[in-house]
């Protein structure tokens, strides 16, 4: 976030091209890349993706950033970057919520001129486009992927980065729970660690032994939504989610998910299913679990078509409906700036 401007913009500008609009990511400081190459972007409509916020990201307690009294400075490019933009794009309603309600309260920590209402001009030329996911046509079709189980074998699926934000600690808690209480089930552990493997999961590898059927990060995503197709219930415990991209690839390829009702999952779900897949508190979790496990054969077929509902509900964020919604927005943004400055 603090060099990547300047890299980009040295890469842009030996391309030697100059496009219709520019849509940067938000990990991008859009108003330094737009200063290193003003003579050619100067007249092009920029717009910011924010796939996530850095005004709302969970700090983690040991974060060197943190110790250091910087975690107000990322929040700053998010939010000067978003100033310099033409458009400003969030993935879901709960992220663009989220930063407007931290943004004031970054800008009051200023002493003078702290513009807040710049809060508002941002907010206008905002709006939620949802992510598209590139889902496999197959995902979902049939159990022959996982030889030696079948829909007789409650499976828990775990499928995000392995990161203090997804909330492990609490995944394996619950986990502890069921196990305790002698209920027959098995899991899966995907995802990738950016560190060595915490010891969360160290410690339940230990303890659940031959229950976990893998763990580890799979490079092909073949392989990756094979072992989803695998699984059948989706416990998530994150402290926080932008969108769900993980909960939708888990959904779309067989999964019931179980999820808290206070992130960005209530925009994935329809209204029907709020009550059947939602839950407020870790042991609501536990109990939903024990439940679904305890009566496993008698609730399939309910669980079977709701998770076939579930499934048509996530497709909609498939690249073959989001593409052409891409296509129009930003073909929109590009023939109003250049119109009008024509």
């Amino acid at each position: 976030m603090h060099g990547g401007a300047v890299t980009i913009a040295g890469k842009f500008l030996d391309r030697a091209s100059r496009p219709d609009l520019i849509l940067a990511g938000s990990m991008l400081d859009l108003s330094s890349f737009l200063s290193l190459t003003r003579k050619v972007t100067a007249g092009i409509p920029a717009t910011v993706y924010f796939h996530e916020n850095q005004l709302a990201y969970p700090w983690q307690e040991t974060d060197r950033d943190r110790q250091k009294g910087r975690d107000v400075h990322y929040g700053f490019i998010n939010y000067i970057t978003a100033l310099s933009a033409d458009h400003v794009f969030f993935n879901s309603s709960y992220n663009m919520h989220s930063f407007f309600t931290e943004l004031p309260r970054m800008l009051k920590h200023f002493p003078d001129f702290n513009e807040l209402d710049s809060v508002t001009r941002i907010r206008e030329k905002s709006s939620v486009l949802p992510l598209g996911i590139q889902f496999p046509e197959d995902a979902g079709q049939g159990t022959d992927a996982c030889p030696g189980l079948s829909g007789d074998m409650p499976v828990i699926i775990w499928n995000h980065r392995w990161e203090y934000d997804k909330n492990p600690a609490g995944f394996f808690k619950v986990l502890r729970a069921l196990s305790h209480q002698g209920l027959d089930f098995r899991v899966i552990l995907l995802g990738e660690s950016f560190r060595q493997r915490p010891d969360e999961f160290l410690q339940a590898m230990n303890e659940l032994g031959d229950r976990i059927l893998h763990a580890g990060f799979v490079e092909n995503r073949d392989e990756y939504f094979r072992l989803l197709r695998c699984g059948n219930l989706l416990p998530v415990t994150s402290i926080h989610d932008f969108f769900g991209v993980s909960v939708c690839e888990a959904i779309y390829a067989g999964s019931l998910p179980m999820l808290p009702r206070r992130l960005s999952y209530p925009e994935l779900i329809p209204q029907e299913f709020h009550q059947r897949v939602f839950y407020d508190t870790d042991d609501e979790l536990v109990s939903m679990l024990t439940r679904e496990i305890s009566d496993w054969k008698c609730r399939a077929r309910e669980r079977t078509e709701t998770v076939k509902s579930l499934k048509a509900a996530v497709s909609r964020f498939s690249w073959g409906n989001m593409a052409p919604v891409y296509d129009a927005v930003l073909s929109d943004i590009a023939g109003r700036f250049h119109g009008a400055t024509t």
